[in-house]
C-alpha cells in the first residue's frame, strides 16, 4: 500500500520523530506533526480527528518518557487506541509503528509494555505495519545521565546492543509507509539494527570519554530484574534477516563534533 499527500507523525517533536518530519518532507510529502507541542494529544485524543482529516498514513513514534511498566502500558495502549478508531473515521490507510527488536521474551518495565503495545496493534481497523528497530545512539547519552555515580565510577547495566541512528529508523519508516519496503519473511516483522554489536558499557566509555567526563564505566546487573540474563545474554540483538544500518556509533559520535 502506497501513502500519497500527507504523512502524519505522531511524536512528531521526539527523538525519532523530528528524524521521520524531515525524512517525509524530503520526500516530497506533506508532514502533518502530531505532538502535544502542536496542539495534538494522542492520550486523550485533543485534535487528533482535525490533525488527521485528510492524512493517509500514520507514523506513530510517540514513547513513554521512563522504563515504567504500568503507565507506559497504559500510554501505549490508549495512544493505539486513538490512533485505530480516529484514524479510521477519518480514512486513515495504514498505520506505521516503530517497535522494539526482541521484545518478545521481555516481561518488565518499558519493554514489556511495547509487546503489550504490538499486541493491541493486532485488533486494527485500518492496516498495522510495524518496524521493530534497536536502540538509538541518542540513548546513551540520556542513559548515561540517569545512572548512578560513585567515586568517580558510573554503573550501567550489563547489557549487549547493536545501537543504530535515529536518522536510519526514520528513513526505513518512511520506507515502509510509501513503497512497503523491508517487507518479511512468512510474517516476520521486519528489523532494523546499526552495523555491529556492542556492549552498553563499550559505547557509554566511549561516550565518556569523547566528552571529556572523568568517570570510569562499569556494567552492573540487577539480581531483581527478572529480564537481566536477556539484557545480558544478546536478548536485545537483531536476526539475522534484520537490516543493517550506518553509521556506528564512533562514527555518529564524530559526525555529532565530540571527536
Amino acid at each position: 500500500m502506497n501513502a500519497s499527500g500527507k504523512i502524519a507523525v505522531a511524536g512528531a517533536t521526539g527523538r525519532l520523530g523530528r528524524h521521520i518530519v524531515e525524512v517525509v518532507e524530503e520526500r516530497g510529502y506533506d508532514a502533518v506533526p502530531i505532538s502535544r507541542t502542536h496542539g495534538v494529544d494522542v492520550i486523550t485524543g485533543e485534535g487528533l480527528a482535525e490533525a488527521l482529516a485528510g492524512v493517509d498514513t500514520v507514523i506513530d513514534a510517540s514513547a513513554y518518557p521512563l522504563n515504567e511498566q504500568e503507565p507506559a502500558t497504559e500510554f501505549f495502549l490508549a495512544s493505539s487506541r486513538n490512533l485505530k478508531q480516529l484514524g479510521a473515521e477519518a480514512g486513515v490507510k495504514q498505520l506505521v509503528v516503530v517497535s522494539i527488536i526482541g521484545i518478545d521474551e521481555f516481561t518488565t518495565g518499558f519493554l514489556a509494555a511495547k509487546k503489550a503495545h504490538e499486541e493491541a496493534l493486532r485488533d486494527s481497523p485500518i492496516p498495522v505495519r510495524i518496524l521493530r528497530a534497536s536502540q538509538f545512539h541518542e540513548f546513551v547519552e540520556p542513559l548515561l545521565q540517569w545512572m548512578p555515580q560513585e567515586n568517580g565510577v558510573r554503573y550501567v547495566p550489563k547489557m549487549q546492543t547493536q545501537l543504530v541512528a535515529a536518522r536510519a529508523v526514520a528513513e526505513a519508516l518512511v520506507d515502509l509507509a510509501v513503497n512497503g519496503a523491508a517487507a518479511t519473511d512468512a510474517g516476520r516483522i521486519p528489523e532494523i539494527a546499526g552495523p555491529r554489536a556492542e556492549t552498553l558499557v563499550d559505547v557509554a566509555t566511549l561516550l565518556a570519554e569523547r566528552s571529556g567526563e572523568a568517570v570510569r564505566i562499569e556494567g552492573v546487573s540487577d539480581p531483581a530484574d527478572p529480564d537481566a540474563a536477556l539484557y545480558e545474554s544478546g536478548g536485545l540483538l537483531p536476526g539475522p534477516g534484520a537490516t543493517l544500518a550506518g553509521p556506528t556509533f564512533e562514527e555518529w559520535l564524530e559526525g555529532e563534533g565530540r571527536m
